[in-house]
């Protein structure tokens, strides 16, 4: 049974619908992450769950009990804002005290348990310290503490990280999973940001117009985009739109015209009857023309001519102009090839992915 479930919700701003006939469902102990560009809904629908926002139509269930109209006040959640939202005024200590002095605790166990949680977001000894004196990241963390220390049923979390540079990101994001681990709370997290969210959760559901495209594992979605909004959105950029297929056998057999493509079949997407092959940058393999493909390379290329050659530190990035279209190559070399050259681009059968 999910801890936490939206049944068939709607929510409107301006009598225009945000959210229209939303179902999502999070067990006990999971991190989900809310991942999708600006007004695709994912801060809407962590703002209704947290009680900020009231639905049109359709239920919120958590823990087997209906909380629709439980008002915010009253649901015992844990909510890290985007600006931290810190009193200046008040010390570390006094910051993450607020909520347990609210309700009303002696101050022994006040104590006690703002101690414990400053020591578990690695801030023991900041305790007399100011807002104003701290670093980005201890701030963020002052505010995770203070969700946490009313040891809420459910913690929340809109765009935590992204008022932090880049490398301060990422050890932030470390540290969320390991605290959101090491206490086994339930966490719903909205980010823009692909890569944050896949590093940290244990689903993620990629929004678009209101509505998810595919809630799924990370590693299945980075591997196995559902719909081309989702292919386009982590990354893929190469499509290429086929006239038909032929199923038999372990493999997709794709048809464009004259040529003949191979695609792996989707784990456990058997239904999927996309005729939309998608592919990364980083999986094409470009090799000079008339150069040798090798053993299991036969098929699946198309020659071409390189467009655009871009250094990109790492490797460089080539536009390939094709019968196809034009496809981005991202490729590691010693000696790149240059504008105007003929070449091999070869789509590995394992790396194809057919999208709906």
């Amino acid at each position: 049974m999910s801890l936490l479930s939206l049944e068939h919700v709607s929510v409107a701003y301006d009598n225009r619908l945000i959210l229209e006939d939303f179902n999502l469902s999070l067990q006990k102990g999971q991190l989900l992450s809310l991942l999708g560009p600006s007004g695709c809904g994912k801060t809407t629908t962590l703002r209704l769950i947290a009680g900020f926002l009231n639905a049109e139509a359709g239920n919120f269930m958590f823990s087997g009990k209906d909380y629709t109209k439980v008002p915010v006040e009253k649901r015992n959640f844990g909510f890290v804002f985007q600006s931290y939202a810190l009193f200046p005024h008040l010390s570390v200590f006094d910051n993450v005290a607020f909520g347990l002095r609210l309700r009303k605790l002696k101050e022994a166990e006040v104590k006690k348990r703002v101690n414990r949680m400053l020591e578990t977001v690695s801030l023991g000894g900041f305790e007399k310290r100011l807002p104003g004196a701290l670093s980005g990241g201890q701030r963020q963390r002052v505010a995770i503490a203070r969700a946490l220390v009313i040891e809420p049923d459910l913690l929340l979390f809109d765009e935590p990280l992204s008022n932090l540079d880049a490398n301060l990101r990422v050890n932030m994001r470390v540290e969320i999973r390991r605290i959101q681990q090491e206490l086994g709370i339930t966490t719903v997290y909205v980010s823009h940001d692909q890569e944050e969210c896949f590093s940290i959760s244990d689903q993620v559901a990629v929004m678009n117009n209101g509505k998810i495209e595919q809630l799924d594992h990370p590693a299945n979605i980075f591997k196995y985009p559902a719909s081309e909004f989702v292919a386009r959105f982590i990354g893929f950029g190469n499509f290429i739109a086929f006239d038909g297929r032929n199923d038999e056998g372990a493999d997709i057999e794709l048809s464009r015209g004259e040529l003949k493509f191979q695609a792996a079949k989707r784990p456990g997407g058997e239904g999927n009857t996309g005729l939309l092959g998608a592919i990364r940058p980083d999986d094409l393999q470009l090799l000079g023309a008339g150069a040798d493909t090798g053993t299991g390379m036969e098929g699946n290329a198309l020659t071409g001519k390189v467009q655009v050659s871009t250094y990109l530190g790492r490797s460089y990035q080539y536009q390939v102009e094709t019968e196809l279209g034009v496809f981005t190559v991202n490729q590691e070399m010693e000696q790149p090839f240059i504008q105007g050259q003929q070449v091999t681009v070869y789509f590995p059968k394992e790396k194809l992915v057919l999208v709906q």
